[in-house]
């Protein structure tokens, strides 16, 4: 770790002690959002029922076996190996799973003699989560726009997808073990909010700019997608060992990290929506998900040239540049050590 990184993170950790000692911190900090405007690009399919009504076609792209990750069928977030529980090792070394290729298209049309999914209300949790998610996703689309226009480019608005239990995607099926994800080829986020308990309990990272920070990151892997970037590693990885494709997906993860750090940098100046322990909740957030504290956490011991996100301290240091500088142009993880 980087001396001025490790000396953040130490002041980080000192700011919080000195909080919780005083008693001037809450349990749970919350970000103010609930005046702010929704997005109009999201699809709510959790009343939907979690049944496939349909069927993809073919047997796309996968990640695992040889070569690289793929990563231009189905971007995941770290998230599902912790989602699931399953060792990170595991994934990367053997496992495979489906992305799905460029005519691999689905039916939303209920099948002969097949029973439509069943319909379930939504609670007014339900609802709280959803206008969250629109709010944050709105966010992202005021800050990323005026950046795209400043450097001569029209910003394409990703969609959001809320669902619950399973869905479908352009790349391929989807369910809450996989974890909130991006997937290029119809560039929509997918986001099961029940992953939102899962975030406070399991990785204790709670607040709602905890979540928030999820959210930026995969509309991280979108601007990632539009500037061609995923194209491109995609292309380095097939002609990778798997260690290298590995090392090339920490690069991507990492600058996510770093765009959402300028999303929350851009998002503050303009509506000040930070409060006072905002800030240490996406960095516990971006520690939790390291793939060192993951490994180790599952196995008791790390494999280097599995890490596909990176490690905790890595994770901190990125959306924190990212966080600090507010520009694209620093969150260049391609350039250097990492």
């Amino acid at each position: 770790m980087e001396p001025d990184a490790a000396g953040r993170i130490a002041a980080t950790a000192r700011v919080i002690h000195t909080r919780a000692v005083a008693g001037c911190r809450s349990a749970e900090v919350k970000m103010r959002w609930e005046d702010f405007r929704r997005s109009r690009n999201v699809e709510d399919r959790r009343g939907q029922g979690g049944g496939f009504s349909g069927g993809f076609g073919g047997r796309g792209p996968r990640i695992g076996g040889r070569g690289g990750l793929g990563i231009g069928g189905l971007i995941v977030i770290g998230l599902i190996a912790w989602a699931t529980g399953i060792n990170p090792a595991v994934l990367i070394g053997g496992a495979e799973i489906l992305l799905g290729d460029g005519d691999s298209g689905y039916s939303q049309q209920q099948q002969p003699g097949q029973r439509p999914p069943a319909q379930r209300t939504l609670s007014a949790e339900d609802r709280k989560l959803g206008d969250f998610a629109a709010v944050v996703l709105a966010q992202t689309e005021d800050v990323w726009t005026p950046i795209f226009k400043g450097q001569g480019e029209t910003y394409r608005e990703p969609g959001l997808v809320l669902f619950s239990g399973a869905t479908r995607s352009a790349c391929g099926a989807a369910d809450s073990a996989t974890g909130p994800f991006y997937c290029p080829r119809d560039q929509k986020v997918y986001l099961d909010t029940s992953f939102f308990q899962e975030l406070k309990q399991k990785f204790r990272a709670p607040g709602d700019f905890a979540a928030a920070y999820v959210i930026a990151h995969e509309v991280g892997h979108h601007v990632e997608n539009q500037i061609g970037l995923l194209e491109q590693v995609q292309a380095r990885q097939r002609q990778a060992s798997r260690a290298d494709a590995n090392a090339l997906s920490v690069r991507v993860e990492l600058m996510a990290d770093c765009l959402a750090g300028v999303w929350a940098h851009h998002a503050d100046a303009q509506w000040r929506i930070l409060e006072d322990g905002d800030i240490e909740e996406a960095m516990n957030a971006a520690a939790a998900i390291g793939d060192d504290r993951l490994q180790k956490q599952a196995q008791g011991y790390v494999v280097p040239d599995s890490f596909t996100h990176g490690t905790s301290a890595q994770r901190v240091k990125w959306f924190r540049q990212g966080l600090d500088g507010g520009s694209l142009a620093q969150c260049n993880t391609f350039k250097g050590n990492i």
